[in-house]
């Protein structure tokens, strides 16, 4: 069940950076101007959905960023001691 927990924290820190990358945007303004779906949008800023790879790489784009830049932030909101490998 430790995977479970762990993926819902790679998903909580998905929503919260995204959610501060986003500002004052509305959910509505960013997912229109970008070919993302406001109701993806909406489970991802609720930590409820695990995007595909594409949908990461256009929600990097419409935050102006690189995508590898996207997933440090994320990476970096985690633990120093995250793994989803129970090791």
């Amino acid at each position: 069940m430790q995977t479970n927990e762990n993926k819902q924290k790679i998903l909580n820190a998905l929503a919260n950076v995204t959610k501060q990358l986003r500002g004052e945007k509305s959910q509505f303004l960013l997912s229109g101007e970008n070919d993302i779906s406001v109701s993806i949008l909406s489970t991802i800023e609720r930590g409820m959905k695990d995007p595909q790879l594409t949908t990461v790489f256009k929600l990097a784009e419409a935050l102006d960023m690189k995508p590898h830049e996207f997933i440090k932030l994320i990476e970096d909101s985690l633990p120093n001691d995250f793994s989803l490998i129970d090791k």
